[in-house]
């Protein structure tokens, strides 16, 4: 079973799903599955991993020399997707981006991945590290999803970069990738942007997920627009509630996404983080509901690895 097939047997009903983070460094796998327990009663069908690539930062030396030294806030997606998808049977989604990433490297995670039985794969081409102005590719790797889809479905095919195995299996790997409601911030307008969605698309992808957005009329009018250049795939929304001050600026600027005036009219009047989650939930529900009311075949919740907000959404709206 993978996400495709979940979402084809299911039609006519709206699915849960939601993405996690990794734990911080030196954090165990149970801080995941403290996360991961209170969302399980509304029978996720499939739970997302995201990733986070290393970071480089300059540290001085003696005689002011300075080091750049490699850092790694977060663990891989291989091992905490394994532990979840053996833990809870539950399909697990790890991100796998460009970024970082050599051609070589991108296969061998894929080989680690397919050994473990882990056959979904959402495909991004990732966001540029603190250091860069602009997304950097590795020397050797992928500067667009497109590409990554490519290579992945390569392998589907039996076709690997080393020409030294014998008898490759091919894999069977349904990949995902990500669409932009309010178009992605590096894109000219939206239709550039959903034309090269449709090339992505058309090179093996079967579903995309909507980053976060909280006016549900421009859902709707992507999933349209979509339509219309050709695009047929499952497109699940995904929906992330507000819970802090830090988010009413930091969201907008960060992800280049509106409020509408409903709930910015809210917002400017909270004073405390708990205001702002409560105004924040509430919204959630509300988007939830209609979208649910309009068949959407699954609806995607980003938890940054705290479950409770979610969880009180899902029990108003799966419950």
């Amino acid at each position: 079973m993978n996400v495709i097939k979940t979402l084809n047997q299911n039609k006519g009903k709206t699915l849960f799903s939601f993405e996690i983070l990794p734990p911080l460094k030196g954090k165990r796998i149970q801080s995941i599955y403290d996360s991961i327990d209170p969302l399980m009663e509304f029978n996720p069908s499939f739970i997302n991993v995201t990733y986070h690539r290393e970071e480089f930062v300059y540290k001085k030396r003696e005689k002011g020399f300075l080091e750049k030294v490699s850092i790694r806030k977060r663990p891989g997606t291989v091992g905490i997707c394994a532990a979840i998808q053996h833990k809870y049977g539950v399909i697990t989604v790890p991100h796998l981006t460009c970024g970082g990433f050599s051609a070589e490297e991108t296969e061998n995670a894929l080989i680690d991945l397919h050994f473990l039985g882990i056959n979904d794969i959402l495909a991004l081409r990732g966001d540029p590290v603190k250091t860069e102005n602009t997304f950097v590719p590795d020397d050797k790797g992928h500067a667009y999803a497109v590409e990554l889809v490519q290579q992945i479905e390569k392998m589907n095919e039996g076709q690997y970069l080393d020409e030294e195995i014998k008898d490759p299996e091919p894999t069977n790997f349904c990949i995902g990738v990500a669409g932009y409601p309010e178009k992605h911030y590096e894109a000219m307008n939206l239709n550039l942007d959903i034309k090269y969605l449709k090339q992505k698309i058309d090179a093996g992808v079967s579903y995309i997920v909507t980053q976060m957005f909280f006016d549900n009329q421009k859902y709707f009018d992507f999933v349209e627009h979509c339509r219309q250049e050709g695009i047929n795939v499952p497109i699940i929304p995904g929906i992330k509630p507000i819970t802090t001050l830090k988010h009413i600026q930091f969201i907008p600027k960060t992800f280049h996404i509106d409020f509408p005036d409903e709930l910015t009219n809210s917002l400017v009047n909270c004073k405390t983080n708990e205001e702002v989650t409560k105004v924040g939930v509430a919204w959630a529900i509300k988007q939830s509901l209609e979208l649910k009311e309009k068949g959407v075949p699954c609806i995607h919740f980003y938890t940054m690895g705290k479950s409770e907000n979610t969880r009180n959404i899902a029990k108003a709206v799966f419950g």
